[in-house]
C-alpha cells in the first residue's frame, strides 16, 4: 500500500543539488564564523571595557616634575560625603571630543604629546608670561584636593586632584583694573587629535569664567590626579577644575589663559547655546538634572545645588 511519504522518483531532489546546497551551507557557516570572529576582534579591540592596567598604563609620557607627587592633601578639601571613585573607573570613562565622541578616550590618545608644552598667561595683565610646563608646575606649591565632579550627562565621580589655586596664577600676572573675565584655550593639533578635523565645530576648545569665579577659593589648576601627573585622557599636562560647574567648563590641555574685559564665547555655548550656557552651574532644578549616577558603583544620588559647594560660591550669583 502506498504511504504519504512514498514520493515518486521524479520528485526526489537530485543528488548533485543536495551536495551543492550542503557546500553552500558550509560556506555560509564558515562565512558567518569568519564574520563573527572579525566582529569579535573589532569588539575586543575597540569596545571591551579594557583592563585596569590598560586604561591606566597604555599611554605613558614623560610627565614633568614627577618628583613633586604625591602632594600633601589640603585639610579643608580632604574628603566629601562619598567614597573616592576608583582610579581605573575614572580613567575608563571620559569626555575629550578632540579625540573621540565616545567615552573610551584612553584608546585614542596614543599619538598625543603633552610634552613639551607651554601655557601663556596674557591679555589684560601687567605681567604676561609664558610658562613651560615644568616651570609652571614648580612655580606654585602643589596640593591635593578631593572634589566632586559632575557631568551634564548626569554621571558623577569623586577625584583627588593635584594642582594649585587658579587665583595664584592670575594674581601673579597682576590683572589690570578693566579685566572682568578669564578665557581658557585648549591645544589645537588636528594631526594628533582627529576630532579637530571637523570644520563644523569652533576648535580649539575654549571656556570662560568671570574673574570673580576664577579667583574663588575652589577654582583649581589641575596637573595631576590620584597622586601622579594627569593621564592623557584627563587633559594632560594641565587643565582647569571648577567643581561647582558641569564638567565641560573644566577645560583640558590648556595652552592659554587670557584676561579680558568682555564675556568670551565658549565652545559649547557656541555649538548649543540653549543647552550649554556660559554659567553652567550644577542645578538640580534643570530638566533631567535632579539625579546623578556615580561611576563604577552605579549608585544613584540626588544632585546638589552647585554640586554641594554652595557655601563657597552661592554669593557669586546673589542678585
Amino acid at each position: 500500500m502506498s504511504q504519504p511519504w512514498d514520493l515518486p522518483e521524479r520528485e526526489a531532489t537530485p543528488e548533485k543539488v543536495v551536495l551543492s546546497r550542503r557546500r553552500w551551507l558550509k560556506r555560509i557557516g564558515l562565512g558567518t564564523l569568519a564574520l563573527g570572529a572579525a566582529g569579535a576582534a573589532v569588539w575586543y579591540h575597540w569596545f571591551r571595557p579594557g583592563t585596569d592596567e590598560e586604561v591606566l598604563r597604555s599611554n605613558p609620557y614623560e610627565a614633568p616634575a614627577k618628583d613633586l607627587y604625591p602632594a600633601e592633601r589640603n585639610k579643608h578639601f580632604a574628603e566629601v560625603d562619598r567614597a573616592l571613585t576608583e582610579e581605573a573607573e575614572a580613567a575608563r570613562y571620559t569626555n575629550f571630543y578632540e579625540f573621540t565622541s565616545f567615552k573610551d578616550v584612553w584608546r585614542k590618545v596614543a599619538a598625543f604629546r603633552p610634552v613639551p608644552w607651554t601655557v601663556e598667561v596674557t591679555g589684560l595683565v601687567a605681567k604676561p608670561r609664558t610658562y613651560d610646563i615644568d616651570s609652571l608646575v614648580r612655580a606654585f606649591p602643589l596640593e591635593e584636593r578631593v572634589y566632586r565632579h559632575r557631568c551634564v550627562e548626569t554621571w558623577a565621580m569623586v577625584v583627588p586632584w593635584t594642582g594649585f589655586p587658579l587665583a595664584d596664577l592670575i594674581q601673579k600676572a597682576e590683572p589690570l583694573p578693566e579685566a572682568r573675565f578669564v578665557r581658557f584655550v585648549s591645544f589645537h593639533d588636528p594631526e594628533h587629535a582627529p576630532g579637530q578635523k571637523s570644520r563644523s565645530q569652533p576648535w580649539p576648545y575654549n571656556e570662560g569664567l568671570t574673574l570673580a569665579e576664577a579667583t574663588n577659593e575652589l577654582a583649581f589648576i589641575g596637573t595631576g590626579m590620584y597622586g601622579h601627573p594627569l593621564l592623557k585622557q584627563h587633559g594632560a599636562p594641565v587643565r582647569l577644575v571648577v567643581p561647582w560647574k558641569y564638567g565641560f567648563k573644566s577645560a583640558k590641555s590648556i595652552v592659554r589663559v587670557e584676561l579680558t574685559d568682555k564675556q568670551p564665547a565658549t565652545f559649547w555655548s557656541t555649538v548649543a547655546r540653549d543647552l550649554y550656557d556660559f554659567w553652567a552651574n550644577v542645578n538640580p532644578n534643570e530638566p533631567g538634572q535632579g539625579m546623578e549616577t556615580m561611576l563604577g558603583t552605579k549608585e544613584r544620588r540626588t544632585t546638589q545645588p552647585y554640586n554641594g559647594y554652595g557655601e563657597w560660591v552661592a554669593k557669586l550669583y546673589a542678585t
